[in-house]
């Protein structure tokens, strides 16, 4: 079993930061203990950063004017439109290419502009980096091609897009992608086969006698 950790968020069951009620704080609190010089730097980021600031301060605004009532598509494009971004990059997992397409079509209803790009551009065999032929889906039978996510990133910096968003890309391909976009990045679907692409079913499925994870919950 893994050494245990200090104490962080994830173990606070009173998550009283959200209304700073400091007699409430347990004595592990991040906000309680937090280094105060970087926090004030952190706030001249928002102050400072015309661009960061207002990405902040539209975020906000729109959690209070529309929290728990809009989808998240739709929170999405209030957001697009808020911000004044006029073209819209998208960075599709090419398994999601039918959802990638219907939210196209929206945002075009919308009177935005987008662009995607499907995670398999270039067509690179996955050998060409490193991958055995046995570890293909294919088993090795022929030409599979790489999921690209960096590529995907270059082609939408290349379309001059000003936000990006990302549609199922596999975990570990939408790290790259984040790590290489130019322009600030979204996520709108959450690759998950096996849970119908909500990973959180997993998390509210756990402590249930189907839970694959009984071992890590000590569940019998």
């Amino acid at each position: 079993m893994a050494e245990r950790c200090p104490h962080t968020c994830s173990d606070c069951a009173v998550l009283a930061c959200k209304g700073r009620e400091e007699a409430r704080y347990p004595d592990f609190c991040l906000t309680k203990n937090v280094d105060r010089d970087l926090l004030n730097q952190v706030l001249q980021i928002y102050r400072d950063d015309p661009r960061q600031g207002e990405i902040g301060r539209v975020s906000a605004g729109i959690e209070g004017d529309f929290y728990g009532r809009l989808t998240r598509v739709e929170e999405t494009i209030e957001f697009i439109k808020r911000m004044g971004f006029r073209k819209i990059g998208i960075a599709s997992c090419v398994g999601l290419m039918a959802e990638s397409r219907i939210f196209a079509s929206i945002l075009r209803g919308a009177g935005i502009d987008s662009y995607t790009v499907g995670c398999k551009i270039g067509a690179i065999d996955k050998t060409e980096i490193g991958i055995p032929e046995e570890k293909k889906l294919n088993g090795g039978c022929g030409h599979e091609s790489m999921c690209n996510p960096i590529m995907q990133a270059k082609a939408l910096a290349a379309q001059g897009t000003d936000f990006n968003i990302v549609v199922g890309l596999c975990v570990g391909h939408d790290t790259l992608f984040l790590r290489h976009s130019e322009a600030p990045t979204t996520v709108m679907i959450v690759k998950d086969r096996v849970m119908g692409h909500n990973p959180a079913a997993a998390l509210y499925t756990a402590n249930s006698m189907y839970s694959r994870f009984k071992k890590e919950l000590n569940l019998k």
